[in-house]
């Protein structure tokens, strides 16, 4: 997957098949559409003009939300119906999945106030990661340094990629994140 930052937007290319990448514009411009924000990508709009559209471009809003409770007497929700992350943590079938694990459990133990615990505790994670996205969306030179960091310094771009992948234990998650910080802060 690839992410391109922008003055106003994020362009997301996604290997789809051998030969086919989907592409999705996130902005908080409603109006903005990706042939017009491919003009910020030049090297991303030359890689791709030749290509034939599999598809018409779609739009939707997404938006980050928590209900109070996932159930309610006999009706159960999950994925994003139970309250979801925003598009950018990339996360909405896999987070459904793991809900729908969750869940099969604890209707089979009779359990839902049980399966509402453990919602909570699953989308602790894609929530950090949209509320992160957002933070470097709208602070260009805290995106910069951060990009800066992970260009100069791969292996830790791959710890913060196991963290995000839900590996790891609270101990490694708080040492990674400090040692980010802290290479965020060296000049």
């Amino acid at each position: 997957m690839e992410l391109h930052w922008g003055r106003d937007c994020q362009i997301y290319v996604t290997p789809v098949g051998q030969e086919e990448v989907g592409l999705a514009l996130i902005s908080r411009n409603s109006r903005t559409r990706l042939d017009s924000a491919l003009a910020e990508f030049p090297e991303l709009a030359t890689r791709i003009e030749r290509a034939k559209y599999a598809s018409k471009e779609r739009g939707a809003i997404t938006a980050s939300r928590t209900l109070r409770r996932v159930f309610r007497g006999r009706t159960v929700l999950a994925g994003d119906a139970s309250g979801g992350v925003d598009a950018i943590a990339g996360e909405g079938l896999g987070l459904a999945f793991r809900h729908a694990i969750v869940l099969a459990e604890c209707l089979a133990a009779e359990d839902l106030d049980r399966y509402q615990v453990e919602h909570r505790k699953l989308i602790r994670r894609p929530a950090l990661i949209t509320r992160l996205m957002l933070l470097m969306g709208s602070h260009p030179r805290l995106r910069r340094r951060t990009m800066q960091v992970f260009e100069s310094s791969p292996g830790s771009f791959a710890r913060m990629l196991a963290i995000l992948a839900g590996g790891g234990s609270a101990r490694d998650h708080i040492a990674r994140g400090i040692a980010l910080g802290l290479q965020l802060l060296k000049a």
